[in-house]
């Protein structure tokens, strides 16, 4: 796609700033398909994991994914175009958050899938409260937590690559390992040899190339293509009324801190590239559409959301600032969404070759864990911090009933590496480097996958910015601003 390129966008108007800027349609359109392209395997792996381990029937794996576009493509929107005090109105674009697959998973399994979306919306009301504090708690999720959970959450989802691959089996068909392993193949040849354009989407043209591999196999199943309507609305409480187990809101809530983490790293990336300076009330406004959007997200039978980072280093690649780009990209969702034969169409990829995409979409995140962790300070605290929480969180993935006799609440919990292993990592942390909390520089942490380069000067700590011009509310922004308005 041309528009993929490094490009330089006319002049914006005096006073207003790039970021405020509507491309032409013709270029729009164009720019908001390819971040599209460039979230879509990430954004449809979710639903069909925990949808899958379910138990879910191929009609309601294709609801839940039509259930998660329409839901990003609205979150986007309130990212980006923002009103009253959601939206941090930067090119930032929304999907669900791997953080929570785990956690998911195990509170489906001991109640139903009612209870995963009731613990979604009360994770997104917490969410919205904590908001205008979570600048101040910064310091509790250095490089060396944020780093180690996200390396938890990309080695535990391996499990599920392996069980796309196997069918859920003890063992694999050599036709199946055979799909997977050249489905892998593709991606890193894509990777290798296409421009940086089309590499940036190497995950979703490896799906596609390895289902045609397996179209004259006979493992492609499309038979509810046909039957999938052209058009259907996504009705809320599809699946029944929410509950709110406790311990089961207890574990989504811990995924909530992590989310926001992640969503911090990436607003502050993305304004970094843009050169718009993000503020704590910008900070917070950003923090609070994640949370509005994880209440929609339980209400319209989806999962928690977050900032999607390969997105901003998409915004990095073609130069283009314009927040409406992405605002663009949440209408193509909705519409998707809309289409249940595009959900059917996605449902019917063969599940091996979901495995072998699984891998390097899984392996990204964990090695994007590895390189927050390039930036801690390695002594014998700090390598005691990584070596325990990756300990516990692998104890639940290679003997999933190694909890079985303790009480549900505590199952819920532990059973998911995910949660067990942040949960850890935040208290060793605590108490091995405690002393050290106040010294730590809140802008060191980082999201699982956002492009990085100077760190940027954010959330108070610096001399005041340039004169920028108003927000879209009328009110001038300044970075030492350190109140919150209700």
């Amino acid at each position: 796609m041309s528009d993929a390129t490094t490009t330089t966008e006319p002049a914006a108007p005096p006073g207003k700033h790039p970021v405020d800027e509507i491309p032409r349609l013709a270029r729009l359109f164009p720019l908001g398909l390819q971040h599209v392209l460039a979230m879509y395997a990430g954004a449809v792996a979710v639903p069909l994991i925990v949808g899958g381990a379910l138990g879910y029937s191929a009609e309601d794996l294709a609801f839940l994914i039509s259930a998660d576009l329409f839901v990003a493509g609205i979150a986007s929107i309130i990212q980006s175009v923002g009103f009253w005090r959601f939206g941090v109105r930067l090119p930032l674009m929304q999907g669900v958050t791997f953080a929570a697959v785990g956690p998911m998973i195990s509170i489906g399994t001991t109640y139903d899938i009612t209870a995963v979306f009731g613990a979604t919306i009360a994770c997104g009301l917490f969410m919205i409260l904590v908001a205008p504090f979570f600048s101040a708690l910064l310091r509790f999720f250095p490089p060396l937590v944020t780093g180690t959970v996200i390396l938890i959450i990309g080695v535990s989802l391996m499990d599920v690559a392996a069980g796309w691959i196997t069918n859920q089996n003890e063992s694999a068909a050599p036709s199946d390992l055979g799909l997977a392993a050249g489905t892998l193949l593709f991606i890193v040849l894509i990777e290798r040899f296409a421009p940086a354009a089309i590499a940036r989407v190497s995950v979703l043209i490896g799906l596609v190339l390895g289902t045609l591999a397996a179209l004259p196999m006979g493992k492609v199943d499309w038979s509810g293509v046909g039957e999938a309507g052209w058009f259907a609305v996504v009705t809320p409480l599809h699946f029944g009324v929410p509950t709110f187990p406790p311990a089961a809101v207890l574990s989504i809530l811990v995924v909530g801190l992590v989310i926001m983490v992640e969503t911090t790293g990436d607003m502050i990336a993305v304004g970094e590239i843009v050169d718009k300076k993000v503020t704590k009330k910008r900070l917070a406004d950003g923090l609070r559409a994640d949370g509005l959007s994880t209440v929609l997200g339980g209400f319209f039978n989806t999962f928690p959301y977050t900032a999607f980072a390969q997105n901003v280093g998409l915004v990095s690649l073609t130069g283009v600032a314009s927040r409406f780009v992405a605002t663009m990209a949440g209408l193509i969702l909705i519409v998707l969404g809309l289409v249940p034969k595009v959900s059917a169409v996605v449902e019917g990829v063969p599940s091996a070759v979901l495995g072998g995409a699984g891998i390097a979409l899984f392996g990204m995140v964990a090695a994007s864990g590895i390189r927050s962790l390039t930036r801690v300070r390695f002594n014998n605290k700090n390598i005691l911090v990584v070596a325990v929480s990756l300990g516990v969180a692998m104890l639940p993935t290679v003997t999933p009933e190694i909890y079985a006799e303790f009480p549900t609440w505590f199952q819920l919990i532990f059973d998911s590496g995910i949660s067990a292993g942040a949960i850890t990592a935040i208290l060793l942390n605590l108490l091995l480097n405690g002393d050290q909390l106040t010294e730590q520089d809140t802008q060191e942490m980082a999201p699982h996958d956002a492009v990085r380069g100077v760190q940027p000067a954010v959330l108070g700590h610096v001399s005041p910015p340039d004169p920028a011009p108003a927000e879209p509310d009328g009110e001038p922004e300044t970075a030492g601003e350190t109140s919150e308005r209700p």
